[in-house]
C-alpha cells in the first residue's frame, strides 16, 4: 500500500489544494535562529519597515543645524559691530577729504550690509530645517542637502575662518544622505 507523499512544505505547484490528502492548518514559524536578513530586517524583496523613532544620524544632523544657527549668530553679532565701527569712521572722515576714502567706506557698508542679509536669511534656514525635522518629508530632506552644499560653498569663501561651517556642512550633508535619513523622511505620515 502506497501512501501519498508527505511534503512538509505543502502541495507543489499547480496542483489542487486538496488532492491528494488532507491539508494541515498552518503552523506558526519558529523566529530564525540565524537573526533577520542582512542588509535590513526581512527577506529581499520584502518592503522595509519605516523607523518611528528619529535615527542617531539624523538627531546628529538637527544638532549639527543648531549649532550652525548659533555660529550665525555670533558670526552676526559681529558683524553688525564692524558696520557700526564703519559707519562711525565714516562719520568722522571729513567730507573734503580724499574721496577715496568716503568711496572705500561705503563698499565697506555694502559688503557689510549684504554679509548680515546672508547671515540671516542662513540662520532662518538652518532653524526652520531643524524644527521641521520631527514632522518632515522628502521636502525638508532635499531643503537640507541644498542648505548643507550652499553652506560648504559659501564657507569656502571665507577658508580659515569658515573652516568649521565647512566641516559642520559636510557633516549635515552627510547625515542627511545615508539610507536611514531617506528612511526616516519618505516614512508615511497619519
Amino acid at each position: 500500500m502506497s501512501y501519498p507523499n508527505q511534503n512538509p512544505y505543502g502541495p507543489p505547484p499547480g496542483q489542487q489544494p486538496h488532492y491528494g490528502y488532507p491539508q494541515q492548518p498552518q503552523q506558526p514559524q519558529p523566529p530564525s535562529p540565524y537573526g533577520p536578513y542582512p542588509g535590513g530586517g526581512g527577506m529581499p524583496g520584502m518592503q522595509m519597515p519605516y523607523p518611528t523613532v528619529m535615527p542617531g544620524g539624523v538627531k546628529a544632523a538637527r544638532v549639527l543645524l543648531f549649532v550652525l544657527s548659533g555660529l550665525n549668530l555670533i558670526g552676526l553679532v559681529l558683524a553688525v559691530m564692524g558696520l557700526g565701527g564703519v559707519s562711525k569712521a565714516s562719520h568722522e572722515v571729513s567730507p573734503y577729504g580724499a574721496q577715496d576714502n568716503i568711496t572705500a567706506m561705503n563698499i565697506g557698508k555694502g559688503l557689510l550690509i549684504a554679509v548680515i542679509v546672508i547671515i540671516v536669511v542662513f540662520t532662518a534656514a538652518a532653524i526652520t530645517l531643524a524644527l521641521q525635522f520631527a514632522n518632515g518629508g522628502r521636502g525638508v530632506r532635499t531643503g537640507t542637502i541644498i542648505f548643507g552644499v550652499a553652506n560648504i560653498m559659501l564657507s569656502l569663501f571665507t577658508f580659515p575662518i569658515g573652516l568649521v561651517h565647512t566641516i559642520l556642512g559636510i557633516l549635515v550633508l552627510v547625515f542627511v544622505s545615508k539610507d536611514e535619513g531617506n528612511a526616516w523622511f519618505s516614512r508615511p505620515r497619519y
